[in-house]
C-alpha cells in the first residue's frame, strides 16, 4: 500500500510540475506576445458624407485598401443573424474560445488526417485579422486563443463584432462588410436580400477562391451552402431562400460612390488628418446632388461636344452649400471634367446688372417705375450697345432690367460710380477680378470682369435675404451659429430688385412669377449664366467650354435658364415665397412718383444745356461719414436734424434710406436750402438729394 501511495504521490507531483511548467511556458509565451492589439490604430478609408450621413465619396487607404467604418447598427440584422448561425452560434456566451468547436475540430483532424475546420470563433478570427499570419500551425492557433481571451477582456461583444465587420476580407483590396456591399452590390449593407447576405457571409471563408469577378461558380456554390444553413437556422423564410437561389451572382465589381467629387476632394485636402480619422461631413444634400449631377450630364451632352455645366445651390438663411456640381462629368476628359467650374473665373455677362440697379434704388435716383432712355450714348470712347444691336426708346427701369438692356444699366452705373459698385460687391464678399493694372470701369456692368459662380450665388442670395450676404459654407453650420452678415444693399432696394427679377420671362414650358432669376451671356458666346432664387434657396448655373472657346448661339436664356428651373424642380421641395415688402418700399405708378423719380436723366442731358447749367445739388451738412449727435426735447422726443443743400434745380427731393422725405418746404439761407429730418433713432442713414434734372448727391452718416 505504501509503495502504491508513493507512486500516486510521484505521479501527482509530476503532473503538478508538468502543469506548472506548462503554465509558466504559457505565461512566458503570453509575455513574449506583447500587448494585444484592439484595433485603435486601424487605418480606415477617408470618407466624405452628406448632411444626413449618406456616403458621397470614399477614398482608398494609403496602402490601397477599401475599408469603411461601420457598426452592427449600420448592417442588416438578418445578415448578422446569418453570420452568427454559420460562423459562431455560441458567440454571445463563450469567453472568446468555444471548447465544443475546438473539440469538434480536433476530432475531425484525427478522423480525416487533415484540418477540416479550425474551430475558430469570431473573436479568434478578429485576433487573426488584427495580427495576420500566413502559416496554419498549433503555435498560430494558440496565439489566436490567447489574443481572443485578451480581446474578450478588453472589449464588449458588440465591439468585437464591429471589428469583424470592418476587417473581414472580401477579395482583392476590399475589407469589411460595408466596402463589400458597395463593391459587389452598389448599395449600403443596411438592407440586404437573402442572396446578398449569404454571399457576404460566404466570401470571407475563402475570399480569393470565391471572388465573384474571378470565380463566379465557386461564389455561387458557397452562397447556396450558406443559404442551406440559413434555412436550417430559420433566418429567412423558405420562399425567400428559394428566390435567393435563382438570383445571379455579380460578376463584376461596382465602382465606389463618387458624388460631389470636386467638393469631396477639396474637403479631404483641407482636412487630411480629420478625413483619415473620421468621416468628413459636407452640407450637401446627397439625393439632390445626385439628381443635379445627372441633370448636368444630360444637358451637357445635349448641348454638344466639349460643353460643360456647373451648378451651385445654397441655403439663403445659412449659406450652406446644398449641391455643388463642378462639371458635367468628372471622368469625361473631353469636357475637362476634373476642372471645377464653380470656382473658375469667368466673364459674368449681364448677371451683375441687378446690383447696379440695387445701388440706384438705394441712392434714391431711380424707382422700378422710373422712365429711362435706351438710346445711343457715348461715355468718352465707350459706346455700349444692346445684345440685339437695337434700341428700345423710353422704358421703365423695371423693363430695362427684365429685358437686360445694356445702355440703361451703364447709365445707372455711371451715376452710382463704378468704383463704388466694385467696392460694394467686394464688401459683400464677392470677388471681382480685373486685368492687371486696370481700374473699375463702366464695362464691368456688362461683363468686363472675372467672377466665380459660387460668388454670384452668394451675392444673389443676398438679394433674397433683403440686402445682406453670408459666406457660403461647405460644411454644416451645426451649432456654430450664423456667420456675421455683410451689407450688400438696403432692404428696400433688395426688395425692388427681387420683385423685378420675379417678373423676368421664364424659359419655354416653365412656370413664371415664382422664381426670381437673371440670365447672362458673355462676349463671344463663351459663358451662359442663369442665377435664381426663391425665399429659401439660391441656385446658379454656368454653361460653356472650360477652355474658353466660343460656342455660337450659346445664351443664358436658351442654355442655362432651363437647367436652373429643372434644378429647382428636382429639389424635392415646394418653392418658398419671397420675403414681403419691407417698411419704406413704395408701390406707385410713374405718374404718382415724386417729380425727380419720374424720369432718369444724365446730368446736363437737357437740350441746349450741354454743360448742365446750374451746379448739381450738394450736401453742405452733414458731410459724408459724419457722426451726428441726436438731441431730445423736454418730452424725450428726438429733435429734427437740419440738412443743408447747395445747388441744384428746384424742386429738390430728399430721400432717407431710399424713402422720400415728407413734403416740407425747405428754408432758404445764405448757405443754401435747409430741410428738417426727424430720425427714428440712432443708427446709420443714407441721405440723397435729387433736383429736377435728376442730378443727385448722397452721403452716409451715423446718428448717435
Amino acid at each position: 500500500m505504501a509503495a502504491r501511495a508513493a507512486r500516486y504521490l510521484r505521479a501527482a507531483v509530476v503532473a503538478a510540475a508538468t502543469l506548472a511548467a506548462a503554465a509558466a511556458a504559457l505565461a512566458v509565451f503570453v509575455v513574449m506576445l506583447g500587448p494585444a492589439p484592439s484595433g485603435e490604430d486601424l487605418a480606415f478609408s477617408p470618407a466624405v458624407v452628406d448632411r444626413d450621413g449618406r456616403l458621397l465619396r470614399p477614398y482608398a487607404t494609403p496602402d490601397g485598401r477599401w475599408r469603411l467604418r461601420t457598426t452592427v447598427d449600420g448592417v442588416d440584422p438578418r445578415f448578422v443573424a446569418l453570420l452568427l448561425a454559420c460562423e459562431d452560434k455560441r458567440f454571445p456566451n463563450h469567453p472568446g474560445v468555444d471548447p465544443l468547436a475546438l473539440a469538434r475540430a480536433a476530432g475531425q483532424l484525427l478522423s480525416h488526417g487533415r484540418i477540416v475546420s479550425g474551430g475558430s470563433t469570431l473573436t479568434m478570427q478578429v485576433a487573426r485579422l488584427l495580427e495576420p499570419r500566413a502559416e496554419r500551425s498549433f503555435v498560430a492557433k494558440l496565439r489566436q486563443i490567447v489574443r481572443a481571451a485578451e480581446l474578450e477582456r478588453r472589449l464588449t461583444k458588440a465591439g468585437i463584432l464591429n471589428l469583424y465587420l470592418v476587417l473581414a476580407p472580401y477579395g482583392g483590396n476590399v475589407e469589411g462588410v460595408r466596402a463589400a456591399a458597395l463593391a459587389w452590390f452598389g448599395k449600403e449593407p443596411r438592407r440586404l436580400s437573402a442572396a446578398e447576405a449569404a454571399l457576404l457571409v460566404a466570401l470571407p471563408q475563402s475570399p480569393e477562391a470565391r471572388r465573384p469577378d474571378r470565380s463566379g461558380d465557386a461564389a455561387r456554390r458557397a452562397r447556396d451552402r450558406v443559404l442551406d444553413r440559413a434555412l436550417a437556422a430559420h433566418v429567412f423564410d423558405p420562399d425567400e431562400i428559394a428566390r435567393a437561389r435563382t438570383e445571379a451572382v455579380p460578376l463584376v465589381r461596382t465602382a465606389m460612390p463618387m458624388l460631389a467629387p470636386h467638393a469631396s476632394d477639396a474637403a479631404v485636402l483641407a482636412a487630411p488628418a480629420a478625413a483619415t480619422a473620421a468621416e468628413v461631413a459636407l452640407a450637401i444634400d446627397g439625393r439632390w446632388q445626385a439628381s443635379l449631377e445627372m441633370l448636368a450630364r444630360e444637358r451637357a451632352h445635349a448641348l454638344g461636344p466639349g460643353i460643360s455645366v456647373a451648378i451651385v445651390a445654397a441655403d439663403n438663411a445659412t449659406g450652406e452649400v446644398l449641391a455643388r456640381v463642378g462639371s458635367a462629368d468628372w471622368s469625361d476628359a473631353s469636357r475637362a471634367g476634373q476642372v471645377d467650374m464653380t470656382i473658375a473665373l469667368r466673364s459674368p455677362g449681364s448677371t451683375l446688372k441687378p446690383f447696379i440697379y440695387g445701388l440706384g434704388f438705394e441712392d434714391g435716383i431711380i424707382h422700378p417705375d422710373t422712365l429711362i432712355d435706351d438710346r445711343p450714348v457715348r461715355f468718352g470712347h465707350y459706346k455700349p450697345e444692346n445684345f440685339d444691336l437695337q434700341f428700345h426708346g423710353t422704358v421703365a427701369v423695371r423693363e430695362a432690367l427684365q429685358m437686360s438692356l445694356n445702355v440703361p444699366a451703364v447709365e445707372v452705373l455711371d451715376r452710382v460710380g463704378a468704383g463704388r459698385f466694385a467696392a460694394r460687391l467686394r464688401q459683400a464678399g464677392g470677388t471681382l477680378v480685373l486685368p492687371t493694372g486696370e481700374a473699375p470701369g463702366l464695362a464691368m456692368g456688362l461683363g468686363g470682369t472675372g467672377v466665380r459662380l459660387s460668388d454670384l450665388v452668394m451675392l444673389y442670395a443676398g438679394i433674397a435675404r433683403l440686402g445682406t450676404t453670408v459666406a457660403l459654407l461647405e460644411r454644416p453650420r451645426g451649432d456654430a451659429g450664423a456667420a456675421p452678415p455683410r451689407r450688400l444693399m438696403d432692404p428696400v432696394a433688395a426688395y425692388y430688385v427681387a420683385s423685378i427679377l420675379r417678373g423676368v420671362p421664364p424659359p419655354e414650358n416653365a412656370p413664371g412669377g415664382r422664381i426670381a432669376f437673371k440670365t447672362g451671356t458673355s462676349y463671344g458666346y463663351r459663358d451662359a449664366w442663369s442665377i435664381g432664387f426663391d425665399g429659401r434657396r439660391t441656385i446658379g448655373v454656368w454653361v460653356g467650354r472650360p477652355d474658353g472657346a466660343p460656342v455660337p448661339g450659346l445664351t443664358g436664356h436658351s442654355a442655362a435658364a432651363p437647367i436652373l428651373f429643372a434644378a429647382f424642380a428636382r429639389s424635392g421641395r415646394a418653392l418658398t415665397p419671397l420675403p414681403p415688402a419691407p417698411n419704406g418700399a413704395v408701390s406707385a405708378s410713374n405718374a404718382k412718383l415724386p417729380p425727380p423719380l419720374r424720369r432718369f436723366r444724365r446730368p446736363g442731358s437737357e437740350a441746349g444745356d450741354p454743360t448742365g447749367g446750374d451746379p448739381p445739388p450738394r450736401f453742405m451738412f452733414p458731410p459724408d461719414g459724419a457722426r451726428v449727435e441726436l438731441t431730445a426735447d423736454d418730452d424725450g422726443a428726438t429733435d429734427p436734424v437740419a440738412l443743408r443743400v447747395a445747388g441744384g434745380v428746384s424742386p429738390l427731393t430728399v430721400f432717407v434710406n431710399g424713402v422720400p422725405l415728407a413734403d416740407t418746404p425747405p428754408t432758404d439761407t445764405r448757405e443754401g436750402r435747409t430741410f428738417l429730418f426727424k430720425p427714428d433713432g440712432p443708427g446709420f442713414a443714407r441721405l440723397t438729394v435729387m433736383d429736377a434734372r435728376g442730378q443727385a448727391d448722397s452721403v452716409t452718416v451715423r446718428l448717435q
